[in-house]
């Protein structure tokens, strides 16, 4: 065998094939190199594992050749190679220093803008998610990344992404309805445009296969004792073949928190629900643990934090009794009432274990009341305009525990284009017992309308049991006194002019309702009956006592989600007087925001020779509006009706009607009115066109 790196023998000198030594098999087992060659070029080696790495022995210098135009051809292991050719003069030059390189790091798709970004178009489609439910495909619609995405994509891969979700969302989705064997998949086909100018589109279709149903084979509940017997079973509305569904089973496990409270078990606790299933079946075996805690029943009352009320004053707000077997609705309620006072900026009632059991087995549970002020101070104020009424403004500024507790000092202001006033008020909430209310007021006041010029001043003292923002109530009323004093210009037919005439005015008013609706500021539903009545003495120059009465209704009707028909009727009659007898500021008047829209404040009834109205006796009104309410906002078509009348008893002969239409801006304090009207069978005098903004429902 020729030694690597020559080239084998030529010419007659050359031995003859049979008689060159024969090279050794590559499949032979003989060592290219000796074992003990081998192993005596290894360095030594040492068995401690922590012992230093030996120095490297420094490597040969390679000196490098001078590249030529050509290179020679190389002998290996006797195979001559080709020449390489010439040299690639780049492959000899030096390398670029790191400092030169440029570091600005490449630009991501998400670096680049929405506008710059390529899109492309994508469609979607669902089949199987129907037949799990009519409700789940809206479900998954509304989950969908592919929906998210509103057909437009980076690129296919995003497509593909965004359906592998919704692959995962679809089997979830299926599962939490029952079908624990369902499977998805999604895939994404080319859809060519029928224009050839523009890309073609992609479709992605999400495929369900919702399986078997699962349904409950056996229910266990795990619970101690108690009273009555298996009234966690009972307040748990699961059956063996219920399908095992999330919702359900989440429902029927918040009944049992909500309803064992209810029922004497404050501390109630609903464990981890296990579920076996068995997919030979298919079924489910459903366990629950639920720790029950003591049989409690009310005990005392409790309060720390800031001092606003006292444990007496506290008192007056519990509809239980101690000893009472524990109801969480009137721990509610006690911190619902706390809560309307306003007294508070938090407030919280929970029940406290005494550890005190009753003959009865119970519990002692106490009630600890957790208080922290609020500012007792507060500014209101509302403005409005009405045709004939004019502009008005009211400001009030209120100190709500200036006597404790609960001794709230009110001041307000009017200010307007026809009225001028100002009131002071004491108010006792909760005045020795639960929402009723004792209140002092006296003010001043001038009116000066066209039925009247007046000067007035009023003391007055009323008793209420009141609704509150949070606790309407069904039955609410009021009953008090009153003085007037008041100096008030009224047009003489005897005479032929307007003369002034002061009155002095004792009054016993009081008013009953009763109501039905579903909210105080803007009810939908419902309806409410209100009767006012005050027995009242007039002295000008002699006694004459008069009783003046009134009753009104409204009913409230949803059409749907977003129309509510409102009707309103009223009547109204005083009894056992002449009405040139009367103030003129004590008779009744019809006309304006609050009564028949499209005429002027007061101006419905009858007139004097000057054309100014005079009031009447006896009064009627009717109104009927369509409220459609879209977001915030809500347009109300209406027609009003109604007169007052010289008689004492209101009459349908002489209606005067009124239509317009109005819009509404809904806030969180009420609405906001801006009502728009015409009078449909005017008299002469009357104006074609009303105007009213106010705070509020017309009714």
């Amino acid at each position: 065998m020729a030694k690597p790196g020559t080239a084998p023998a030529k010419g007659p000198d050359a031995p003859k094939p049979s008689d060159q030594p024969q090279s050794a098999d590559p499949r032979s087992d003989a060592p290219i190199v000796p074992d003990a060659e081998f192993d005596s070029a290894l360095p030594p080696l040492s068995n401690d594992l922590n012992a230093p790495l030996e120095p490297m022995s420094a490597a040969p210098p390679v000196v490098a050749t001078p590249a030529t135009a050509t290179t020679s051809a190389t002998t290996v292991s006797g195979d001559v190679l080709p020449p390489t050719g010439p040299a690639d003069p780049q492959l000899a030059q030096s390398l670029i220093p790191l400092s030169s390189f440029d570091t600005t790091p490449l630009q991501t798709a998400a670096d680049i803008k929405d506008k710059d970004a390529p899109e492309i178009r994508y469609e979607t489609a669902t089949k199987g998610l129907d037949t799990a439910g009519s409700g789940l495909e809206a479900e998954y619609k509304a989950l969908s990344a592919l929906a998210e995405g509103k057909g437009k994509a980076a690129n296919a891969t995003q497509v593909a992404a965004r359906g592998r979700e919704d692959e995962a969302l679809a089997v979830r989705l299926l599962k939490s309805l029952g079908y624990y064997d369902a499977t998805a998949i999604s895939t994404i086909e080319t859809i060519p445009d029928a224009d050839k100018t523009k890309p073609a589109r992609l479709k992605a279709t999400v495929s369900a296969q919702p399986g078997r149903l699962y349904s409950l084979s056996s229910i266990t509940v795990q619970a101690n004792a108690t009273t009555p017997p298996d009234l966690v079973r009972q307040q748990l509305p699961l059956k063996v073949g219920d399908p095992i569904e999330a919702a359900r089973i989440q429902g029927a496990e918040a009944n049992v928190s909500l309803t064992l409270p209810q029922q004497g078990y404050p501390f109630v606790k609903v464990g981890e629900r296990d579920i076996l299933l068995d997919d030979q079946t298919p079924t489910g075996a459903y366990t629950l643990p639920v720790d029950t805690g003591p049989r409690a029943s009310f005990g005392q009352l409790r309060t720390e934090g800031d001092p606003v009320f006292n444990l007496e004053h506290l008192g007056l707000f519990p509809r239980f009794k101690s000893g009472g077997l524990y109801d969480n609705r009137m721990t509610d309620d006690l911190r619902d009432a706390l809560v309307a006072t306003s007294q508070f900026s938090t407030v919280s009632v929970e029940p406290v274990r005494t550890g005190t059991v009753n003959p009865d087995g119970t519990e002692q549970v106490d009630l600890l009341v957790r208080q922290s002020a609020g500012k007792p101070r507060s500014l209101g104020g509302n403005v409005g305009y009405s045709t004939g009424q004019g502009f008005r403004a009211e400001g009030t500024w209120q100190h709500r525990n200036l006597f404790p507790y609960e001794g709230a000092v009110i001041a307000s202001v009017i200010a307007g284009t026809q009225e001028q006033g100002l009131s002071g008020t004491f108010r006792r909430a909760n005045a020795g017992r639960r929402d009723k209310t004792f209140s002092l007021t006296a003010g001043a006041n001038h009116s000066n309308y066209d039925a009247y010029d007046a000067f007035t001043t009023s003391v007055g003292v009323r008793w209420s049991y009141d609704s509150t923002p949070i606790w309407q109530k069904p039955l609410t009323y009021y009953y008090g006194g009153e003085l007037v004093g008041t100096n008030e210009s009224v047009y003489d037919f005897t005479q032929g002019k307007d003369v002034r005439r002061t009155y002095g005015i004792v009054a016993l008013p009081g008013q009953v309702r009763f109501d039905r609706s579903d909210s105080l500021l803007n009810p939908t539903k419902g309806y409410r009956l209100t009767l006012n009545l005050s027995p009242e003495t007039s002295v000008q120059g002699s006694v004459k006592p008069y009783i003046r009465t009134m009753i009104e209704g409204t009913f409230y009707y949803p059409v749907s989600s977003s129309i509510v028909i409102a009707g309103r009727a009223k009547a109204g009659s005083i009894q056992g007087v002449d009405r040139d007898d009367l103030a003129p500021s004590r008779r009744y008047y019809g006309g304006g925001g609050g009564s028949v829209r499209g005429y002027g404040y007061q101006r419905l009834g009858p007139f004097d020779p000057n054309g100014n109205p005079v009031g009447g006796r006896s009064l009627n009104e009717f109104a009927l509006e369509a409220r459609y309410r879209f977001g915030d906002f809500g347009i109300v078509p209406f027609i009003d009706a109604g007169n007052s009348y010289e008689s004492s008893t209101p009459n349908l002969s002489s209606l005067r009607y009124g239509a317009g239409i109005g819009g509404r801006f809904y806030t969180s304090f009420g609405p906001m009115r801006f009502d728009v009207a015409t009078p449909l069978n005017p008299r002469k005098g009357d104006g074609k066109i009303a105007l009213y903004i106010s705070i509020g429902q017309a009714f």
